[in-house]
């Protein structure tokens, strides 16, 4: 058996879907005897997960299933194997270096 990070998307819509695109993406952890069988996999648990529900404006939001946008198969399962990674080009490294930095006290401060 191997394991498989798979990148699910899902497109958000709220309303009648007059807004700026939302899009959720989702990794998920697979485990499946070939790629294929993971892809496979990965596809049903995004047709699986699709949902709809009323927000607090009674408006119905829905969750819609994209596709499988990137599968990687994890050769290690041990502490501090990658699992993901994404190069981030930016214009100004010092707004991002500050982002990094304002997430990593968000989570610090909840110890």
């Amino acid at each position: 058996m191997n394991w498989y990070v798979a990148k699910l998307v899902f497109r958000v819509i709220s309303g009648d879907g007059d807004h700026q695109a939302q899009f959720d993406e989702q990794l998920r952890l697979i485990s499946a005897d070939t790629e294929l069988n993971a892809f496979e996999k990965a596809n049903k648990i995004g047709h699986a997960n699709q949902d709809s529900f009323k927000n607090i404006e009674k408006q119905t939001v829905k969750w819609q299933f994209i596709d499988v946008a990137e599968l990687n198969q994890i050769n290690e399962l041990a502490d501090g194997t990658e699992l993901y990674y994404n190069i981030h080009e930016t214009a100004d490294a010092d707004l991002y270096i500050a982002w990094a930095h304002h997430k990593s006290a968000l989570l610090n401060s909840i110890r």
